[in-house]
């Protein structure tokens, strides 16, 4: 499968037999002592915060979409479901800028 980081996937992250899509935020790894992937999960609800990232119209994506950072989180590989696809280096830069901000790095 071979998730990389800015990597979009659809996954199944335990809701109420839904699926979400997230983005891999962790690196890419394959020798890792444990089969875990990090991500964050984009939502449709846009509250205007630090935490979030506007990913604006994404070809891969059925509404206008912003990454959360505050759910970050973690799952086994086979949780995720198809890739979607990935987002610019540019974007993921705001992504970990988010991410230092929420985790005070």
């Amino acid at each position: 499968m071979n998730a990389k980081p800015g990597d979009i996937w659809l996954a199944d992250l335990g809701l109420a037999a839904k699926t979400r899509p997230v983005l891999i935020v962790s690196r890419f790894d394959p020798d890792a002592p444990r089969a875990l992937i990090t991500y964050v999960p984009l939502t449709t609800q846009h509250r205007g915060s630090r935490y979030e990232i506007q990913l604006g119209d994404l070809p891969f994506l059925h509404q206008t979409s912003v990454v959360n950072v505050q759910g970050i989180g973690s799952l086994i590989e086979p949780r995720l479901e198809r890739k979607l696809g990935q987002l610019s280096a540019a974007t993921m830069a705001k992504v970990k800028d988010a991410i230092r901000f929420a985790l005070e790095l």
